[in-house]
């Protein structure tokens, strides 16, 4: 693909919230972003913050994708051979460790951990079991940003939610009615997920050339 060609995203830049002086602000580690319905700019959100947070800060960041759906961080990449997330947390015959999962991609100022080739057939994600991830997580990196479904397309993603210091709201104009963003917040706010911000898709941004590069 030619990494000149201008490629258009409507997607919001996570300072015009101060999100990134938030997050820094409050020291909150382990953050999880989601939507109300998909498509709503979750991944690019994401890529934006963890960029923003490894610039701002001294630690190093990983990038998790949690999502399923079959255009997701790990598909765009071409990292659907490595071994991620779900053979973490699910296989127990032959788990592997932390550091066979991780993948560092040059151009990005952060690490990877793929979504996972293991077959998790039916088992559900609990909270015990991401739990004891998300510790590890947390030991060896300064920010963990996790990439993950809409509310209302994933049971895992409420799951997530109340595991994690905090949740990002991602919200695209076009296509999110406001009583539907609204009561996917709720459902977040009842499950014991702790809400510090929102991206609000608004406007027309242009992705980062690195990023392009790598689509």
């Amino acid at each position: 693909m030619d990494g000149s060609t201008t490629k258009s995203l409507s997607i919001a830049n996570p300072s015009e919230s101060n999100l990134t002086s938030t997050v820094l602000d409050q020291d909150l580690r382990i953050l999880f972003l989601t939507a109300a319905n998909p498509g709503a700019g979750t991944t690019t959100s994401a890529l934006v913050l963890a960029t923003q947070l490894a610039q701002m800060s001294s630690g190093q960041v990983l990038l998790v994708d949690a999502s399923q759906s079959s255009t997701n961080l790990t598909q765009q990449l071409g990292l659907t051979k490595e071994r991620g997330l779900r053979d973490l947390l699910f296989n127990h015959q032959n788990p592997p460790l932390l550091q066979d999962c991780v993948v560092d991609v040059s151009s990005m100022p952060f690490h990877i951990l793929p979504n996972g080739r293991f077959a998790r057939g039916n088992e559900h994600l609990t909270p015990e079991r991401l739990s004891a991830l998300l510790d590890e997580l947390g030991s060896r990196y300064r920010f963990v940003v996790i990439d993950g479904d809409a509310v209302y397309s994933a049971a895992d993603t409420l799951v997530i939610s109340t595991q994690v210091d905090g949740v990002i709201m991602v919200v695209r104009s076009e296509d999110t009615r406001w009583e539907v963003a609204q009561a996917a917040v709720q459902r977040l706010t009842q499950a014991g997920a702790k809400m510090v911000g929102s991206v609000f898709n608004r406007r027309k941004y242009y992705m980062p050339k690195w990023l392009y590069k790598n689509l």
